[in-house]
């Protein structure tokens, strides 16, 4: 019991952390080029794109500048995972770094940045201190974010794209391609501990969490915004760390234990990681580990029936992704959030039958921030892509 009370007064301290806002309206307070990928030696431009919805969000294009380029190689899209942004796939050395290793094989590499991160961009007419501004969930990442940024490297490029998804980048993924005019401008994709089903869940903190129903209990209180940066619990995770707590451990009991992740690298990668997300992302995600269903979000009887027309949330049918789109994933046995049993849910319904890369040891973070994941991962999806296109010369 007094296990529970600290527990539900940390994540309310983690929660309620949410009226200092670090993101500037009109202008991200980071450059993700200026950052990490100029000094790394890469070239990186800045892009900004509207959503139907009006956010307005940040995409960076990397390209090798080690040795002669003429043009541009087949276009890829990167889409992180929750509170995290573009700056995960540049966070290891350009040799161990997903952004720079495609750069590297000669791809035209994109870097998305979904709305409420700090590379974003902010809303047209809304604040991110309005209570609007964070009325969403993957849903709208996918339905608007994700199909925006496809539409516009599409137009860009003036060819289908390659997509790489990442754990909720996949959520968000799968979900866009159920959309025909989404999935007819994607070439291949390639997912990285896909998820479409959560009620497998076995990351102990998670678990505990959606038990204590936390995720209502802040609803109730009127909260809109998760922001782990604000000063209050940095200084409070700071403390944690200096002695009274394993940050590791921590790290593992949210994903599942990772073989690959080093440790040592974990203050560094906090200079840039978590970034902000919503609170109804959040009860989203948990609706899905409660109900085990792939659908859009559940507001509840009366409300699903004036917004969807039906007393239940209408569900994202992954028959309706195209059988002819190759698809590509890599998952692990101790993923605490991509459970190998819900991948294989996943599997069941699609309707084709993706290559599969299985990492016995491999969890969560480790197909992102891994120091083996050049070759134990990466290697195997650019095999993927190249295939894709046998007839270029790149």
């Amino acid at each position: 019991m007094k296990w529970l009370l600290v527990a539900v007064l940390t994540t309310f301290t983690i929660f309620s952390a949410v009226t200092q806002s670090h993101l500037l309206h009109g202008s991200p307070v980071n450059s993700l080029c200026a950052d990490l990928i100029n000094p790394a030696n890469y070239s990186c431009t800045e892009h900004t794109i509207q959503t139907k919805d009006g956010y307005i969000l940040a995409l960076q294009r990397v390209a090798s500048s080690h040795g002669p380029r003429l043009q541009y190689g087949p276009p890829v899209l990167l889409q992180h995972g929750l509170f995290m942004a573009g700056d995960v796939w540049f966070l290891n050395s350009p040799k161990e770094s997903l952004g720079f290793i495609l750069a590297d094989h000669g791809f035209d590499v994109w870097v998305g940045n979904v709305r409420g991160t700090r590379y974003s961009y902010g809303h047209v007419t809304l604040s991110e201190t309005d209570k609007e501004f964070w009325d969403w969930s993957w849903q709208d990442l996918a339905m608007y974010d994700l199909a925006e940024m496809i539409q516009y490297l599409y137009s860009i490029s003036n060819s289908k794209i390659f997509l790489v998804g990442h754990s909720q980048g996949t959520i968000m993924s799968f979900a866009a391609l159920t959309q025909p005019h989404v999935a007819e401008m994607v070439e291949a994709a390639a997912l990285l501990c896909p998820i479409s089903y959560l009620d497998h869940v076995t990351a102990p903190l998670v678990e505990r969490m959606v038990l204590m129903h936390l995720d209502q209990m802040v609803v109730a209180l009127g909260l809109h915004q998760i922001n782990f940066r604000s000063d209050m619990l940095v200084k409070l995770v700071d403390s944690l760390c200096e002695g009274h707590m394993d940050c590791t451990d921590f790290l593992t009991s949210i994903t599942g234990t990772n073989c690959c992740f080093n440790a040592s690298r974990i203050e560094y990668y906090l200079d840039y990681e978590p970034h902000p997300s919503s609170v109804k992302n959040i009860r989203h995600l948990f609706q899905m580990i409660r109900k085990g269903t792939f659908a859009q979000y559940d507001y509840g009887y009366f409300k699903n029936l004036r917004i969807y027309g039906m007393s239940k949330p209408p569900e994202f049918k992954l028959s309706l992704i195209p059988a002819s789109l190759p698809m590509w994933m890599g998952y692990g046995g101790t993923d605490g959030l991509a459970d190998v049993i819900d991948v294989e849910h996943t599997l069941a319904e699609l309707p084709s039958s993706p290559e599969l890369l299985y990492l016995e040891d491999y969890g969560h973070i480790d197909f992102v921030l891994g120091t083996s994941a050049k070759e134990d991962v990466y290697k195997h999806m650019i095999q993927f892509f190249r295939a894709r296109r046998k007839s270029s010369s790149w």
